[in-house]
């Protein structure tokens, strides 16, 4: 078998705390687990899916956005332009 050596410069608690990862999802080690990744990334088999956590506004964050889309809704606080002419008017006073 051809072999060669992969170096990824990372910090130590990346690697340890994605060792401890590996570990868990069964892997023996890091390099087994980023062995299955190339593998599939070569095969073109690898599927990545990034979820965002979910921000939970305070009460008061929460109170306040649902006035801010109330008034847009009714059109507070907003202006309408028939123009662009008129836009740039508004815009540099």
């Amino acid at each position: 078998m051809d072999t060669t050596i992969l170096q990824i410069p990372l910090s130590k608690s990346l690697k340890l705390t994605s060792q401890e990862v590996a570990n868990e999802y069964g892997f023996s080690s890091l390099q087994d687990l980023l062995r299955v990744v190339l593998t599939k990334l070569s095969r073109r088999e690898l599927v990545i899916s990034i979820h965002e956590p979910v921000i939970q506004l305070s009460q008061k964050n929460a109170r306040r956005y649902a006035q801010m889309s109330k008034n847009f809704v009714e059109e507070k606080y907003t202006k309408k332009f028939t123009s662009v002419d008129g836009l740039m008017k508004d815009l540099r006073s």
